[in-house]
């Protein structure tokens, strides 16, 4: 059986917490670790998340989202309730240099953003290769960045990645059902006329908020034949899908505090299945943002 040191290496914590999209995840599970593990744990592990929590306020000033601040915050207050006195001062110290350091570094990129506005085609290419999440929240950025970020070829792009070659229901003219698929290049001619003219944010919203949308949203899931809790891609675990796909006997999408007890040796991955039913109130809210931008409607 695994130890609790080779459980928690394997959860790659280190290795997430400088990519902006997973840091504030990465912030969160190491703050349940903090609260409902860290006395628990073995001396040379404890010594490991108190590392990884320092590291994740270093990297802090490189974080500019609300998301990551939030999360470094809730790391901090975990730190300050947990840890041993010592320990406690210096990541309090950590802390609060990060927090000064991303202030500044938060007001110069508002000066350049205010200074430059990239061309739309810049801005298409760089949001080509952004997750589903990240291009929600791009579109919330500015009028600029929403014309981007609602371009149909970027929607098309998502829909493939997370849906594969999954069918896409439409209506014709007479109001009859057809039904297509999304990501085949090889459709006819009649079928890839309809794939040009198809609205794919309208498609992808859909799709994303039917059946599966449940586990699209999942971050971290419960690998059964890695036996090990991962970071998903679109859904699949990287170590046995190279592209995308839906695999609902072997994995389950799990929460920040399911990684605590994984790393306890408490985790039951018959659990994560009802846990995961709490995040669904998530899919209306990606789509609900829209709501206070006047210029992205869905």
């Amino acid at each position: 059986m695994a130890s609790e040191l080779e459980r928690y290496h394997k959860l790659g914590i280190a290795e997430s917490l400088p990519k902006i999209y997973r840091y504030p995840i990465a912030c969160g599970e190491l703050s349940f670790i903090l609260r409902g593990a860290y006395n628990k744990l073995p001396k040379n592990l404890q010594s490991l998340i108190f590392h990884d929590t320092l590291a994740a306020f270093r990297l802090l000033p490189q974080m500019q989202t609300q998301s990551a601040v939030s999360a470094a915050n809730s790391l901090a207050q975990a730190a300050e309730a947990v840890l041993p006195k010592q320990k406690k001062n210096l990541a309090a110290t950590e802390y609060k240099h990060a927090k000064i350091a991303q202030k500044k570094q938060s007001k110069m990129q508002q000066e350049l953003r205010d200074c430059a506005q990239l061309p739309q085609d810049t801005l298409l290419h760089i949001m080509s290769f952004l997750d589903l999440h990240s291009l929600v929240s791009a579109g919330l950025v500015c009028w600029s960045w929403n014309l981007a970020a609602c371009d149909d070829s970027l929607w098309q792009a998502q829909y493939n990645r997370v849906f594969g070659h999954s069918a896409v229901s439409l209506k014709d003219d007479n109001n009859n059902s057809k039904t297509i698929h999304g990501g085949h290049q090889n459709a006819p001619q009649d079928k890839m006329t309809i794939l040009t003219s198809l609205n794919w944010r309208e498609a992808f919203k859909k799709a994303y908020t039917g059946k599966s949308s449940r586990k699209v949203i999942a971050n971290r899931g419960y690998c059964r034949r890695c036996k090990t809790i991962v970071w998903l891609n679109y859904t699949a675990c990287p170590n046995q899908y190279p592209r995308p796909r839906y695999d609902t006997h072997q994995i389950k999408p799990v929460l920040s505090h399911q990684v605590m007890n994984y790393i306890l040796d408490e985790f039951s991955s018959s659990d994560s299945e009802n846990d995961s039913d709490t995040e669904r109130g998530t899919v209306s809210r990606l789509w609900a943002y829209s709501k206070s931008v006047p210029h992205q409607r869905w």
